[in-house]
């Protein structure tokens, strides 16, 4: 096997009321998961380069109602093999309330490239509730994991001060 990328095939979920997941990356809507993501409180200010960048190092999934246009996004960065860290997951506000989160969450966990990984993580202020559902959970063992983080306002502070709440 080549140590170069590897080109792997686009999949589709059909989901409720006429929604799909895609992991085209073809269909992705760049300008609107910066838009979103720019103002989330994970990631405020961050620049489109670094979303463009982000993207095309993991393995992205959008969420699309009949109509086509993009109203969610997720996406798993990882080896394929051991590990997925869950990142950067939401569904637009006019199109919640109907399971989309759930459904994103699943098609994400269901995907054949990231069967039987040793760990899966994420981050969440306030979905754990809904992330706990897909097997997610506090690690089994805190002390072993460590992160060196850094605020967004620390990386992109001319970005981070237009945050929109």
């Amino acid at each position: 096997m080549s140590a170069g990328a590897a080109v792997h095939p686009a999949r589709r979920w059909p989901g409720p009321a006429g929604y799909e997941v895609s992991t085209d990356p073809e269909r992705l809507d760049i300008d609107r998961i910066h838009r979103f993501l720019s103002s989330a409180y994970w990631s405020p200010g961050v620049p489109r380069d670094v979303v463009e960048r982000a993207i095309a190092h993991s393995l992205p999934f959008g969420l699309y109602p009949a109509s086509g246009e993009q109203v969610g996004f997720a996406r798993a960065i990882t080896d394929r093999a051991t590990y997925a860290y869950l990142a950067d997951i939401y569904v637009e506000i006019a199109h919640r309330g109907h399971g989309l989160g759930k459904f994103l969450v699943a098609c994400v966990r269901s995907h054949p490239e990231l069967q039987g990984l040793r760990r899966w993580a994420l981050a969440t202020a306030d979905a754990h509730g809904l992330y706990a559902q897909y097997g997610f959970g506090p690690a089994s063992h805190p002390t072993r994991h460590m992160y060196i983080e850094r605020s967004a306002s620390e990386l992109w502070p001319a970005e981070a001060d237009i945050r929109v709440e």
